[in-house]
């Protein structure tokens, strides 16, 4: 993993995870990655993983079972979509409207830039 310099690695692994759930990659109810391995598959200290995947028991993402690991919610994969577009709606649409007014881009040309994307 590649990590920038501008986000906390706790929270590139935090993303790393929300797109291992959004992949299906890791499945509602199956045991996650240990942090141990976790930490030893990106190259990072355990105390990283740790604040992340303290995180992610903090979203309700993550539960913890004593003697056997963590284990992904139920419910995860709706929670990462909730937490990923608040994120996206504080973080992204912010500095997209301020980047759109300094280059005098309008909102009609973003949607037509949008749909020609799309097909």
């Amino acid at each position: 993993m590649n990590f920038k310099s501008d986000r906390p690695i706790y929270r590139q692994i935090v993303d790393y995870c929300f797109n291992c759930i959004l992949s299906d990659a890791w499945k509602a109810g199956e045991r996650v990655p240990s942090v141990r391995e976790l930490a030893l598959s990106m190259s990072v200290n355990t105390h990283t993983v740790l604040k992340a995947y303290e995180y992610l028991q903090n979203h309700y993402i993550i539960e913890s079972r004593r003697g056997m690991g963590f284990y992904l919610c139920a419910d995860a994969r709706e929670k990462v979509n909730f937490t990923r577009r608040e994120d996206f709606f504080e973080s992204v649409v912010p500095d997209l409207f301020q980047q759109m007014s300094l280059l005098g881009i309008s909102l009609e040309e973003l949607i037509d830039a949008y749909k020609e994307s799309k097909s």
